[in-house]
């Protein structure tokens, strides 16, 4: 029912839009890395919203965080109730806009992305670099960013202070295609 109500916001949101180009999709990828001396964590998530409107560059983007996917299944439970509280946090987002994507053609190039990400309550502006493809009616979007963990608000208990990094790397993959209305 949740995964129902993400998809008709995002759905109201295209069509109340006056633009014409518009890409979606609900099968994105996002993941996260920690590296540190003492362990390395992984993350995936591969049921991402997104929408991009190509005439003004505006991008919203949706994920539950209870979907993302660890190696270890301890993991994925301290990550949901202790770091993020995922039953008080469900989604993270993020809003903003793509620059120059208004010269939209077949291939690729890299612009930048800002907007301000929120996640466990917390909001953070962030800007970063982002590569654009555009190939066979389809528009790719790749990158990353690092985020701060303090920046969210996400306690680390110091017993395991050491296991997690203070700077997380995101990387994401977005693949949309044209949405018809």
């Amino acid at each position: 029912m949740n995964k129902l109500n993400i998809v008709l916001a995002f759905l109201f949101f295209v069509q109340t839009s006056m633009a014409q180009d518009k890409y979606f999709t609900k099968e994105g990828y996002v993941s996260f890395f920690s590296h540190t001396i003492v362990e390395d964590i992984k993350a995936d998530n591969q049921q991402v919203l997104s929408i991009v409107d190509t005439t003004t560059g505006d991008i919203a983007i949706q994920l539950l965080m209870r979907s993302f996917q660890f190696k270890k299944a301890l993991m994925q439970e301290h990550f949901n109730e202790n770091y993020v509280e995922s039953y008080k946090y469900p989604k993270a987002t993020f809003k903003g806009v793509i620059l120059n994507l208004n010269e939209l053609v077949e291939g690729d190039f890299e612009t930048e992305i800002k907007g301000i990400l929120l996640v466990h309550g917390r909001e953070k502006e962030v800007s970063t670099m982002v590569k654009v493809t555009k190939k066979n009616e389809m528009l790719i979007l790749t990158g990353h960013f690092m985020v701060e963990v303090a920046d969210f608000d996400i306690k680390i208990p110091s017993i395991v202070a050491n296991n997690i990094a203070k700077t997380i790397e995101v990387s994401f993959e977005l693949k949309h295609k044209p949405y018809k209305q």
